[in-house]
């Protein structure tokens, strides 16, 4: 990763490294508006349908399913960004910024074709991804909460806080695998991992405190009746 760091300030300049950062940051903040949003809407909705009892004996079943849906409707609204920032990382003469960026793939190539080609892999990374972060999450908080004794009631806040190509997807996973072997399907993996984990603490601490802010509390009434 350092070496690759170094590689772009050398051959291309430091201003290299932030290319395709507008649709980056525009794109993610949606996203995470959608998945965070949607996770407690989905989640309360699915809770007053079934009821408390049947809640609680399957809050995991609940978890996974509200967040699979409402990271899949998140991804729709990420998928236009995320094909604005791949061509701009990919081809940094093909526009100077976002908007430019995105107008010129939705007139030249279309809606579908240009922004949504790459919706299958997008779908097929992030819901398993984020259904199993919301259920590590919450599984992690039950078991945080036992250890200290209380709840979201009746803990300080600032130990909450603490505690806190073309073709069909698998066709051209095909060809990748081909091209580059088994091994160079996980070219990157460092900087995605310091990158994805570095993301994800930030975005449950700001998850966690805004939950608490607008009192979204249901996945605390099961975790509470559970113990």
């Amino acid at each position: 990763m350092l070496n690759s760091f170094r590689q772009v300030v050398k051959n291309e300049g430091a201003g290299a490294l932030a290319t395709g950062f507008g649709p980056t940051f525009v794109g993610y903040f949606i996203q995470g508006a959608f998945k965070f949003g949607g996770y407690e809407f989905w989640k309360k909705t699915i809770i007053d349908k079934v009821g408390q009892e049947a809640a609680i004996e399957n809050r995991i079943a609940i978890y996974m399913v509200a967040s699979g849906i409402a990271e899949f409707i998140a991804d729709i609204a990420l998928c236009p960004l995320e094909a604005t920032r791949i061509r701009l990382v990919s081809q940094p003469t093909f526009a100077k910024g976002l908007v430019s960026g995105f107008n010129r793939i939705r007139v030249e190539e279309g809606i579908a074709r240009g922004f949504y080609s790459g919706f299958g892999p997008i779908v097929f990374k992030q819901v398993p991804y984020t259904v199993a972060k919301f259920v590590v999450f919450e599984r992690a908080t039950e078991s945080i909460m036992k250890k200290l004794g209380g709840d979201h009631d009746t803990l300080s806040e600032k130990t909450l806080t603490g505690a806190s190509g073309d073709g069909p997807v698998m066709v051209r996973l095909a060809g990748l695998a081909r091209e580059l072997g088994v091994r160079g399907l996980f070219l990157g993996l460092g900087p995605r991992l310091v990158m994805v984990g570095a993301l994800t603490s930030l975005q449950f601490g700001i998850y966690g405190d805004l939950r608490r802010v607008f009192g979204a509390g249901e996945g605390v009434v099961i975790m509470k009746k559970a113990e």
